[in-house]
């Protein structure tokens, strides 16, 4: 009897656990997405989707940037501007999120707000420097800055495959890509 009680504490101790919620969650919501592993001239994703799908909050975080206005012009071509509406977050990880090119940003979402991984942002768009491009939401991952720093923000690792494991539900963590980063660039 002793015996098959020893077996059943293993046989229980060893049974798979019910995994926690997610941590982290692919950015684009309840619409078929594709992106590249590449982009232009730094690190970041074009994450193609149709105009309206679900920006979504990729870990719990706390918003820190919001830009409601497209001021974005072809004939200055400002850094700053080339996101056309974006939010970023820094999420409970410690790394900043950063989603732009947005047709609509959700009531609500300010700065200092908290935000729960997978919660609505806002809708994949083509503003600011992707005017005239098919919709899709350009994502960034990068080290806490100033709000405003639209140098860092824009991403400072390329996330393909932090997405790549996102999307079919596992938690990649950016945190140690993040510090190395950020080490590199002496901050």
């Amino acid at each position: 009897m002793k015996k098959l009680i020893g077996l059943l504490i293993v046989l229980v101790m060893s049974a798979p656990q019910a995994s926690a919620a997610p941590i982290y969650a692919f950015p684009v919501a309840n619409c078929k997405a594709t992106y590249g592993k590449y982009h232009h001239d730094y690190p970041a994703t074009d994450i193609q989707a149709k105009k309206g799908c679900a920006f979504v909050a990729p870990i719990n975080g706390v918003v820190q940037d919001v830009n409601r206005k497209d001021l974005w012009s072809g004939k200055t071509n400002l850094g700053k501007d080339r996101g056309g509406l974006s939010v970023s977050i820094i999420g409970d990880d410690g790394v900043r999120y950063y989603g732009s090119h947005l047709s609509k940003i959700e009531p609500g979402i300010e700065p200092g707000v908290v935000v729960t991984v997978g919660q609505k942002l806002g809708e994949v768009g083509s503003t600011g420097s992707a005017r005239g491009t098919k919709p899709h939401l350009h994502f960034g991952i990068s080290y806490p800055t100033m709000p405003g720093d639209w140098a860092i923000r824009r991403g400072v690792i390329y996330p393909w495959k932090y997405l790549d494991a996102w999307k079919v539900g596992k938690d990649l963590s950016p945190v140690k890509a993040i510090e190395t980063a950020k080490a590199k660039a002496g901050k």
